[in-house]
């Protein structure tokens, strides 16, 4: 049906909750589903590549590497952000840093400060650029 939505995140629930007035320093390694209210200051990635989501709330701040199949980001992340997947960035997103995503979805009034790195399927991340000298070498 028109205007309807599809829904891209495979983990419809969320197993794991960091509350809004908790901080967490270190990192952390998790599986299924995850959801930040609170501050990380650590990176956040999921386990062995398997299938994750990650939901970054309104209120909440990650101070670090974020690396997970599907991302929904409302609130602020301070280093880079790579979604093998699907990422998803509402209204209130800031992000200061990198981005890399194979599928973006970007509300209006989302800030990114940094790059945005579009990843297909079987593509290298970093691509080496040969300068060549003015005697062609």
């Amino acid at each position: 049906m028109f205007g309807r939505k599809k829904n891209h995140v495979p983990q419809k629930q969320i197993d794991s909750l960091i509350g809004s007035a908790t901080t967490i320093s270190g990192d952390i390694i998790f599986t299924g589903g995850l959801r930040v209210d609170g501050v990380v200051k650590g990176f956040i990635h999921s386990a062995s590549d398997a299938p994750a989501t990650l939901v970054v709330s309104e209120k909440a701040t990650v101070n670090g590497e974020i690396r997970v199949s599907h991302i929904v980001i409302d609130g602020t992340v301070n280093g880079p952000v790579n979604a093998t997947e699907y990422l998803e960035l509402l209204p209130n997103a800031r992000i200061t840093g990198d981005v890399s995503y194979r599928t973006l979805e970007m509300q209006v009034g989302a800030v990114i400060d940094g790059r945005l790195l579009h990843v297909q399927q079987g593509t290298a991340d970093v691509v080496e650029l040969k300068r060549i000298g003015n005697d062609g070498k």
